[in-house]
């Protein structure tokens, strides 16, 4: 088998290299994540993708689970060690390297100029990602609803969000959201 077509290798150029550029943590990538796996490679549906996610974010650890999730319907454990890994070590050594850098130079007012321009940044990726999957989730206008309703709510009050996924949870169980 022709390297540039091994499944494993796929996962690890694919999320090697949006590790590098997942500013804000993996959930800023949700959309490219998205792209690659459903529109690119085919190897989710939308649905799968948005339950691919559901379930990273319901399981404990680190947000970064759904690139397991996707290496695993890929090619099974050996393509959840691969994306995960990838996902996880360029990153890693990108932050150590920094991280060494801004320490050398904490005098200087470019790693703060720095740090703020990441901030906006960071925030406009992880709404692109509420996007997409609110795109990817909401086949109904019940759920579309129920969505924008969540968001209000979790924007304009100190409601817990856990009984805001209850609700939602509830709704689902009922039938109501589909």
């Amino acid at each position: 088998m022709n390297l540039n077509q091994s499944p494993i290798w796929t996962l690890i150029s694919t999320f090697g290299l949006m590790s590098l550029f997942a500013v804000g943590g993996a959930n800023a990538a949700i959309p490219e994540m998205h792209r690659i796996a459903v529109d690119v490679q085919h190897w989710l549906t939308d649905k799968q993708f948005a339950d691919v996610y559901a379930i990273s974010q319901l399981s404990p650890g680190p947000n970064v689970l759904i690139v397991t999730l996707i290496g695993y319907a890929v090619a099974g454990v050996a393509g959840a060690l691969a994306a995960t890994l990838a996902m996880c070590v360029p990153t890693a050594m990108l932050a150590y390297w920094v991280s060494r850098l801004l320490t050398r130079s904490s005098h200087s007012r470019w790693p703060t100029i720095i740090q703020a321009a990441l901030v906006p940044l960071s925030i406009g990726l992880m709404g692109a990602s509420g996007l997409v999957l609110a795109l990817t989730a909401d086949r109904t206008w019940t759920a579309a609803f129920v969505t924008a309703a969540v968001a209000v709510l979790a924007f304009a009050t100190r409601l817990n969000p856990l009984w805001l996924l209850l609700a939602g949870g509830l709704l689902g169980f009922a039938g109501v959201i589909g």
